[in-house]
């Protein structure tokens, strides 16, 4: 009998911790959800004033009756006609969109998630916004704007190979590129990093705890801008940048889906 009482306790057991493990994944999936579908609502509405704003039509109907290719979250560079219309996407609509995603992410994950939920939100909205996109931004705009004023100088430093062929004229021209490459980078990486610490900061002084939030590689999903300036530089306009450009307002969703679903520990 006693067996027989331990055996049934433990198959009780068992079944409320499955219960309420499917609960748990069923609330989690409801939360990563809304915070899907509140960053990519701010990052369309965001996308669209700029679209608007720029010369875009927002016309269901005009819309409808442009070809696909022609969209402007889908058009290319096209060195046949290179002066048709793209949609550019600099330091503030990236901010915008930035910024709408971050909200979109919160609202969509504060209002599906446990309250207790909250302020480690409040926490990562901060973060995203200060460490994850300002103050990266402003690194690699600084780092563009010392790299513009001393190009010459920078450039002179770079060896080129004495030939006419074919060859070595393309890859010195490569060369040519190596320097704003490393700048981009090294910006982004020193301005994410900077960041981190920044809005960790911020936070332990806001909500009185210690926070120790590392760096993910979703925090770089932000900055495929960086790499499209970065292709831009070396190859100039063409249809692989202007294709890496096209990704940035879905890589921007990444800060409002990591805000919505931000969980205290």
């Amino acid at each position: 009998m006693r067996i027989n009482n331990i055996s049934g306790n433990n198959q009780q057991s068992f079944t409320h911790l499955h219960l309420d493990n499917e609960n748990k994944t069923s609330k989690e999936k409801k939360v990563h959800l809304a915070s899907i579908a509140g960053s990519a609502l701010g990052v369309g509405a965001a996308y669209a004033f700029h679209a608007k704003k720029q010369g875009f039509s927002l016309n269901p109907k005009r819309i409808l009756r442009t070809p696909v290719k022609d969209w402007s979250l889908i058009k290319l560079f096209d060195k046949k006609n290179p002066d048709r219309k793209l949609i550019k996407l600099h330091e503030k609509e990236i901010l915008t969109m930035a910024g709408s995603s971050v909200a979109g992410g919160f609202i969509g994950g504060s209002i599906t998630d446990d309250k207790k939920n909250i302020k480690a939100k409040g926490r990562e909205a901060l973060n995203q916004i200060l460490g994850n996109v300002l103050i990266p931004v402003g690194f690699v705009s600084g780092a563009s704007k010392i790299y513009t004023k001393y190009k010459p100088q920078i450039l002179s430093h770079v060896p080129q190979i004495k030939s006419n062929g074919k060859f070595i004229k393309h890859f010195n021209k490569a060369l040519k590129y190596i320097p704003s490459s490393i700048m981009t980078l090294a910006a982004l990486g020193a301005g994410i990093i900077t960041g981190n610490k920044v809005s960790n900061f911020i936070n332990e002084k806001l909500y009185h705890k210690e926070v120790d939030r590392k760096i993910k590689g979703t925090d770089f999903a932000p900055h495929v801008d960086d790499l499209s300036m970065a292709v831009s530089l070396m190859a100039k306009q063409s249809k692989f940048s202007s294709a890496i450009a096209n990704t940035v307002p879905v890589f921007l969703c990444f800060p409002g889906i990591e805000t919505g679903t931000a969980k205290e520990k």
